[in-house]
């Protein structure tokens, strides 16, 4: 009769998280499905593009939970009140029918349900796969950051000026402005490269994650530093290209590189080199000591333990 009886919970708790699955599904899913189509076509917000990394990431954090579903069923089920505050909150803003609060009731829901069914340890659990849903959430962060771009868009057009110049071109540098063969183009604040530096990050974090690197503090802080450096020279490289195409009268090629494919191809190669600089950095020995360091510890271990 006991086993029976335990038979019957396991059921019943494995059919409770299919039906919270189940309706999950049918409320998000449209809602993730125009951020894809948004991300994939272009449709949504131009500020909301700039999450587009979730295109990776949103997969990314599911398949991490159908890992570790096995140790889901395994935590006990504790049912914590507090847990209604998120999804109470998740409910309202869904249900406002405001885009923002819409996007953002997507992770307030996934806390509240957590939360409420197995308390710290299912956030402890799942606690990456909730980072990145976060992160991947559109909202308005980027439209408040613009604003203060100024100083990049400078940055980034002197440089790029700087660049075309020695290579030869008839360039000159006014701002935000490249002028190229009397042809102007200007350094928006969307062209910043502020998106790929959000996608660099993004991207590097998985990265970490999956090559369990994440822990090891220095060798996250060299491939987090290089990705920010390897993001604002691409977008350097990028943006000298864009006013090349444009000054040399190759609108196709600029529409190309600007709008079509060809942007996106050149991201993915920034991220390969953030990839292979990953693995550069793995092979580094960060507890490697020089023989007369090694010798002077020695030496402090052995007065210590003979004063000792």
């Amino acid at each position: 009769m006991a086993l029976t009886s335990n038979k019957k919970i396991t059921l019943n708790e494995k059919t409770i998280s299919y039906i919270i699955l189940l309706f999950l599904c049918l409320i998000y899913l449209p809602l993730i499905w125009h951020w894809y189509d948004g991300w994939l076509n272009k449709t949504i917000g131009i500020e909301h593009e700039y999450f587009s990394h979730g295109v990776i990431g949103i997969p990314f954090a599911f398949y991490l939970c159908w890992l570790d579903r096995k140790k889901w069923h395994n935590l006990p089920d504790l049912f914590r009140p507090e847990g209604f505050f998120p999804l109470t909150m998740g409910g309202i803003f869904y249900l406002s029918g405001v885009p923002e609060f819409v996007n953002l009731s997507f992770p307030l829901v996934l806390l509240g349900i957590c939360y409420f069914l197995k308390g710290k340890a299912g956030l402890k659990l799942f606690w990456f796969p909730f980072v990145l849903i976060i992160l991947a959430t559109p909202n308005s962060i980027p439209y408040l950051i613009t604003p203060y771009t100024l100083w990049l868009q400078r940055f980034i057009a002197s440089l790029s000026g700087f660049l075309l110049f020695h290579l030869g071109f008839d360039v000159s540098v006014n701002g935000i402005y490249i002028s190229v063969n009397g042809r102007l183009v200007e350094v928006a604040p969307y062209c910043a490269g502020l998106k790929m530096l959000f996608t660099s990050l993004y991207v590097s974090l998985i990265l970490l994650y999956w090559r369990e690197v994440l822990g090891d503090r220095t060798r996250s802080l060299c491939l987090i530093i290089g990705a920010v450096f390897i993001s604002v020279i691409g977008n350097v490289f990028r943006n000298a290209i864009l006013a090349f195409f444009h000054g040399a009268r190759q609108d196709n090629l600029f529409v190309w590189f600007h709008d079509d494919w060809g942007g996106s191809l050149y991201s993915t190669l920034m991220l390969a080199c953030i990839f292979g600089l990953l693995l550069y950095i793995e092979k580094w020995d960060f507890n490697e000591v020089s023989p007369e360091k090694s010798e002077s510890l020695n030496t402090q271990e052995d007065d210590f333990n003979f004063k000792f």
